[in-house]
């Protein structure tokens, strides 16, 4: 013990065995052990006590849209990763998309890269793109070591990036497949979607219908089917069909390697309380109502939703306007997720071991990282400080992401933030961030 730099002391530390009062020792940006609360501190260790407040694992989020470079007017990663690493997220995953050039090829990637090294506050991966002409870069992609590749089944919403029919997944598929990577998946029926009504305007109502539960479902049964017919591994993107469950489960039950995640705004906002005009509730698949959300968090609970994770998906403020039809789909929520879920959370009686399950542990195996998602021995020294009964207001003007709409403005929630640690070293507290000490993650490493 004696190369230990810190000791991180708390009487509430979440661990893979449970919430105890103990000491993490770190060296070299490691843990190096989880003591005993009032083990002697290493000579030459730095010891910081932060009484009651819960120390937890860096939260992991797999679903964020960067949208840098090409779209930096409406995220970046500065931005991005400052409002991550505000709100207990030390590791995110960006999407292939909303960026231009989309992460489609090993030269798009190499691009992210480049624009990212200097500004992520957090450790970032990529993902990669499966389009319908791009089955050739599909291993070139994983070989560069992006976590596995996103499709759409129905329009995406950016002309650079379109959808698969049928035949041309199950080709990305079956590549996919040969190298042993990971599909995940938008899942929405385009034929479903075009035989719903479309009204357009500011109604949510009509949003909503827009948006049916069974263009959810018809597709989440087509991918099951493929994934099954070829043994892939397949994962559902934002789930918010409640419907769908049973089909999830059952395909579970068949041996079919499927898993799913939904999101902070699926288990938090209901369509009865969205506004008429307020299209920063806009996403697609859309906010449903509070029976649906019910059914969402019993599925959290009995493991057939995995876990959850932000979409965060922003854009400018004028393309956010009070036409549903025409206005962006996205929800921004890095900075804020952990502290909805958790009100939530709390709520229903459920733990915040449950929401580092749900948001850190089960994020970091989905995509192999395993030097993430808890605090044990040999995982990288990550942590969030978090006041759990503290609440705050959300107030737009405290965020960091670039464009400071947000779905949230006004609520209390539960759970502040009171420091995020990288590798051993404090990266924000109460606000006030260091210069970017994130790396860019591969596959592999």
């Amino acid at each position: 013990m004696s190369d230990v730099e810190l000791v991180l002391r708390s009487t509430r530390v979440i661990t893979p065995e449970g919430t105890c009062a103990a000491s993490v020792a770190v060296s070299a940006g490691k843990i190096t052990a989880v003591l005993p609360y009032d083990a002697a501190v290493p000579e030459g260790a730095r010891l910081e006590d932060v009484g009651d407040h819960v120390v937890l694992p860096g939260l992991v989020d797999t679903h964020v849209h960067v949208n840098d470079p090409g779209r930096t007017e409406w995220e970046g990663f500065w931005t991005a990763t400052r409002a991550a690493a505000a709100g207990g997220i030390t590791t995110l995953v960006d999407m292939p998309l909303n960026s231009l050039p989309p992460t489609t090829t090993v030269d798009n990637l190499r691009t992210k890269r480049d624009v990212a090294v200097d500004k992520a506050h957090i450790d970032v991966g990529f993902w990669g793109g499966a389009l319908p002409d791009n089955v050739k870069d599909l291993r070139p992609l994983h070989e560069a070591g992006v976590f596995g590749f996103k499709a759409f089944l129905s329009p995406s919403g950016v002309d650079e990036f379109p959808h698969l029919e049928q035949d041309r997944l199950a080709r990305s598929l079956a590549e996919i497949t040969s190298f042993g990577g990971l599909l995940i998946v938008h899942a929405e029926d385009p034929h479903h979607l075009e035989a719903a009504p479309q009204h357009g305007g500011p109604r949510y109502a009509d949003f909503l219908a827009s948006r049916p539960r069974d263009a959810e479902d018809t597709a989440i049964a087509q991918l099951i089917a493929q994934a099954k017919r070829l043994d892939a591994r397949v994962h559902v993107l934002h789930l918010s069909s409640s419907d769908a469950l049973p089909l999830i489960a059952a395909a579970r039950a068949e041996g079919v390697r499927i898993t799913v995640e939904t999101c902070p705004h699926y288990l938090t906002l209901t369509a009865e309380e969205v506004p008429d005009g307020a299209s920063e509730f806009k996403c697609c698949p859309p906010i449903r109502e509070s029976a649906n959300q019910d059914l969402l968090w019993q599925a959290l609970a009995d493991g057939t939703i995995d876990c959850v994770v932000t979409d965060h998906s922003p854009s400018t403020a004028d393309l956010k306007t009070d036409d549903f039809a025409t206005a962006w789909g996205g929800i921004s929520g890095l900075q804020l997720s952990l502290a909805a879920v958790w009100t939530e959370a709390r709520r229903r009686d459920h733990s915040l071991e449950d929401v580092v399950r749900w948001m850190s542990t089960r994020t970091s195996e989905l995509v192999g990282l395993d030097q993430k998602g808890a605090i044990e021995a040999g995982r990288d020294a990550d942590f969030a400080v978090l006041a759990a009964d503290e609440t705050f207001t959300v107030d737009p003007a405290q965020l960091q992401h670039r464009n400071r709409v947000t779905a949230y403005a006004g609520k209390t929630l539960y759970g502040v933030v009171k420091s995020t640690w990288l590798r051993g070293e404090r990266i924000v507290q109460d606000g006030e961030f260091t210069e970017p000490k994130g790396r860019l993650l591969t596959r592999d490493h």
